[in-house]
């Protein structure tokens, strides 16, 4: 047999194994067998496996710009991150939106929008000026019609009972508009105008409207709506200087809040929208857009169901308003009156000048808008004909001051306090500082009566009321009677001086106070206090007279029947009580002579109108004073008139010699006129059944 020859095969990687053996150590020899056995990975994948593990590892959390990506997906945020960045800005500006909303508190009204005007009425109730820096007067709710409340909700805000408060899509519009420059446009909702009006300045900024979202919310959840829309009423621009819905009916319909019907309304609720725009008096092309508004107003409470179909069809005309007025003008008398019943309501009821310069008053006086007028036509017509400033240097600086009382109450109904409240400043009527002279002499004469020992009580004279010669009886104490009759009528002064002495200056002062005279403008007591060197005011000398044709009774004079302030009523208005200030018989006795006086002055009645007795005093020829008067009180007015002269610059008054020219006896024969001029014209046209 031959033998099997066998030749190895070559194994290199044997061959490497078994040079590497030599010199490897046991574990690595065996590697390469654990690297062949069945279910065993190879070495290389396990490697790959390992660093794509690595990989991951090393990703950052945002993977942006996006690796492994080229071109304009590197740039692209997935999905996750898109939307994870998405949820983490929402609860952040939410977090942060919260996190205002705590921080944010509801500040106190700024001033603009806490101030008020103060209304003055005259004595029909009408009104007669707003006096204040803004031209409004707060009012409740409930003295809002409804139908005037449904027609500003319908145009404004018609879900305003209902909503938030704020509206996002109108604050978005507003602020693209103010970043693009543009005007803004409305959509705010009725809190958010409140929360302007009251909080917020008026500026058309992004910071303003994010202050006026966080407030809107605020007072949303912290009010309720009926003060919402109260303060709103109260707040809103309506145009013609008018501030609130009270401010707004006076001047577009002259009437109060309360009695606007539902047509009126809806124009108001119109206007709102902008009176430069919708105000009818303003133009032909304002007229048609707010007749066009209007309309819509009134179609859109039926739409919303506010107004039923039926009532609609009730307003087809346009209310059209009345021409615009300045109300808080206070030039020609309106200064001088509002003047008056200040210091009335100051004197009475306690009233501070900050009081009333905080406004909010509402003031209803005694005046009566035509007797105002009146006396005013009356003053300036007899100064136009009878005095000449450019000719005679002596009827320069000629002043007159006037006031009309009622005779039985003591209700001051007119008044002339100088050309113009806003140029004279000085009220002629209600100032001490014109002498009344021989006006003062009446109450020298009282005052001797009721010092006798039967204080007057005796017939002053046997002739008819009206007659022109009294015939005082001839005897006893009736004498000096007849002197002091005699001296009033003829303006002599000797028997007054005479008179005082005896009687007593300190009585005939008071006598004069009882009647109403102030004290303090009572002059020294010296012989000349009984022939009137005493400043009484026109509004007490007018007032004073009254005790002699109401049988020695005086009342106080006064200006303001009633007020109040946000509905609450003002204390200490009750109307004056007559008081006694001498006895009837005194009063009758120189209530002879004082209409002897006015026989004599203005003669004897020559129409209707003049029919009713008068009570005169008034200064004469002898005078030497640098004043004029005259007083003539009648049963239904009393009304006294001052003339005098003055400049600003001199403390003394100028003289009044030739006055309106040298028969003018001191300028005392120019009141005398200017009261016939005016009673003529305010006295009623038939005498009272209940007087002679």
């Amino acid at each position: 047999m031959t033998e099997e020859i066998r030749i190895p095969m070559k194994l290199p990687h044997k061959r490497r194994a078994e040079r590497t053996d030599a010199t490897a150590s046991p574990e690595q020899r065996r590697e390469p067998q654990r690297a062949l056995r069945p279910g065993r990975r190879p070495r290389r994948r396990r490697a790959k496996s390992r660093s794509r593990a690595v990989r991951k590892a090393r990703r950052p959390l945002v993977d942006f710009p996006r690796r492994g990506r080229r071109g304009l997906r590197r740039w692209t945020p997935s999905w996750k991150l898109a939307s994870g960045l998405l949820l983490l800005f929402a609860a952040g500006l939410a977090g942060l939106f919260a996190a205002v909303y705590a921080q944010v508190e509801i500040p106190d009204p700024h001033d603009s929008a806490s101030r008020q005007g103060t209304v003055y009425y005259w004595a029909d109730g009408s009104r007669m000026v707003s006096v204040g820096d803004v031209n409004r007067q707060d009012v409740k709710l409930s003295q809002v019609p409804e139908s005037v409340q449904r027609a500003v909700i319908a145009a404004e805000n018609a879900d305003f009972y209902g909503d938030s408060g704020v509206s996002l899509a109108g604050i978005g519009r507003a602020a693209v508009n103010i970043v693009k420059g543009e005007e803004t446009q409305g959509g705010s909702t009725i809190t958010q105008q409140y929360v302007k009006n009251t909080y917020l300045s008026q500026e058309q900024t992004v910071q303003r409207k994010i202050k006026e979202l966080f407030l809107s919310l605020k007072v949303s959840n912290q009010r309720p709506k009926t003060e919402i829309l109260e303060g709103y009423l109260n707040t809103s621009w309506f145009g013609r200087d008018a501030y609130g819905v009270q401010a707004a009916a006076y001047a577009y319909y002259g009437i109060p809040a309360k009695d606007l019907n539902p047509s009126q309304g809806a124009l108001l609720a119109a206007v709102l929208k902008g009176a430069e725009s919708f105000d009818p008096s303003l133009g032909p092309g304002n007229r048609q857009r707010a007749e066009d508004r209007w309309r819509w107003i009134l179609d859109r409470q039926v739409a919303t169901g506010s107004m039923s179909a039926a009532e609609r069809a009730k307003h087809t005309e346009f209310p059209e308003p009345k021409p615009p007025v300045k109300p808080t003008s206070q030039a020609g008398q309106t200064g001088y009156l509002v003047d008056i019943a200040n210091k009335y309501l100051k004197s009475r009821a306690g009233i501070t000048g900050k009081d009333l310069a905080a406004g909010g008053y509402s003031i209803h006086t005694t005046f009566e808008k035509d007797k105002v007028q009146a006396l005013a036509k009356a003053v300036e017509q007899v100064r136009a004909e009878r005095l000449d400033p450019k000719k005679r240097p002596e009827d320069q600086d000629v002043q007159v001051g006037a006031a009309s009382i009622r005779t039985g109450d003591g209700a001051i109904v007119a008044v002339y306090g100088g050309s113009d409240a806003v140029e004279h400043f000085t009220n002629n009527a209600d100032t001490s500082g014109v002498p009344a002279a021989s006006a003062f002499k009446p109450f020298v004469y009282a005052a001797a009566l009721e010092q006798e020992p039967d204080g007057g009580k005796r017939p002053a004279e046997s002739a008819a009321p009206d007659s022109p010669t009294p015939k005082p009886t001839p005897t006893g104490p009736a004498t000096q009677s007849a002197k002091l009759h005699a001296g009033l009528v003829d303006s002599d002064h000797a028997p007054f001086v005479e008179s005082g002495k005896k009687t007593g200056l300190k009585k005939v002062r008071d006598i004069a106070v009882a009647t109403g005279l102030r004290e303090d403008s009572m002059a020294k007591l010296e012989p000349t206090f009984s022939i009137g060197t005493s400043t009484p005011s026109a509004v007490r000398l007018a007032g004073a007279y009254t005790a002699f044709v109401n049988q020695g009774r005086a009342t106080e004079p006064h200006s303001v029947t009633r007020a109040e302030r946000n509905d609450v009523a003002v204390g200490g208005l009750d109307r004056p009580k007559p008081r006694r200030a001498m006895s009837p018989e005194t009063a009758a006795t120189v209530g002879a002579a004082l209409r002897q006086v006015s026989w004599s002055t203005l003669g004897p009645p020559q129409d209707q109108r003049n029919r009713l007795p008068s009570w005169a005093g008034k200064t004469g020829p002898n005078d030497r004073m640098n004043s004029a008067w005259f007083i003539g009180a009648t049963p239904e007015l009393s009304t006294s008139v001052a003339m005098f002269r003055t400049k600003p610059d001199v403390p003394q008054l100028l003289p009044m010699q030739g006055v309106g020219g040298p028969d003018s006896d001191r300028g005392s024969a120019f009141p005398p006129l200017i009261w016939k001029a005016y009673n003529e014209s305010a006295a009623p046209a038939e005498a009272p059944r209940d007087h002679p």
